[in-house]
């Protein structure tokens, strides 16, 4: 299928094209998230931190976010829209997830392995970077890859605090500061959560109207 492209220079956008060019970077970051959640996961347990687990959590997330925009590529607006609120109902879910681990090392304060946390921050930080760097393209399209790219965004600046968590248990010797950044966390995929719920609905209701 080929539509016109409204420039003025006469060019041609290949829709099958584009649809191929979004299912290879959305398997590419797929693969990505899922590698970085084990690792995630298991450097959180290794080190007993709350950030790290939120971390890994949130790749967790992202990975079931990509997987969704695959199934919904080349699908009708509604159908994007329609996982694109599921979507925001996952970093809802991280986010209450990230609550109970906030609330648990509360119950049960202990000092975190900075080392492990701050190895496994970096890994994660740069391969965020490849993420985001590989959605930027798609990041002004349709509400499903948007929302993809919405996610990736919130990995960047996860895969920063985590590191500023690493070096604040390292500089006062406490878990305070991973607990600190944890919240922080909490508080952004919230925000997250929100944005793509309110940008979905709209979405959808538009569609069906």
């Amino acid at each position: 299928m080929i539509m016109s492209d409204s420039c003025g220079c006469g060019s041609t956008v290949d829709i099958r094209a584009l649809e191929a060019g979004q299912r290879r970077v959305l398997m590419i970051v797929l693969a990505i998230n899922i590698a970085t959640f084990v690792m995630m996961i298991t450097a959180a347990i290794y080190s007993g931190s709350s950030s790290l687990l939120s971390g890994s959590l949130d790749n967790l997330g992202d990975a079931l976010t990509y997987l969704l925009s695959l199934a919904v590529i080349g699908a009708s607006l509604r159908a994007k829209a329609k996982v694109a609120l599921f979507k925001g109902l996952l970093i809802l879910g991280a986010a209450v997830a990230v609550a109970i681990q906030i609330g648990w090392r509360l119950a049960h304060p202990e000092v975190p392995i900075f080392e492990a946390i701050g190895i496994a921050a970096v890994i994660n930080l740069a391969f965020n970077a490849l993420c985001l760097w590989l959605l930027t393209p798609y990041r002004f399209g349709d509400v499903n890859m948007s929302s993809a790219w919405e996610c990736s965004r919130n990995d960047l600046y996860e895969g920063v605090a985590v590191l500023l968590a690493a070096a604040g248990v390292w500089l006062f010797d406490a878990g305070w500061p991973d607990l600190v950044i944890a919240g922080g966390l909490l508080l952004m995929f919230l925000r997250s959560s929100a944005r793509v719920l309110r940008m979905a609905w709209r979405s959808y209701r538009d569609e069906v109207k």
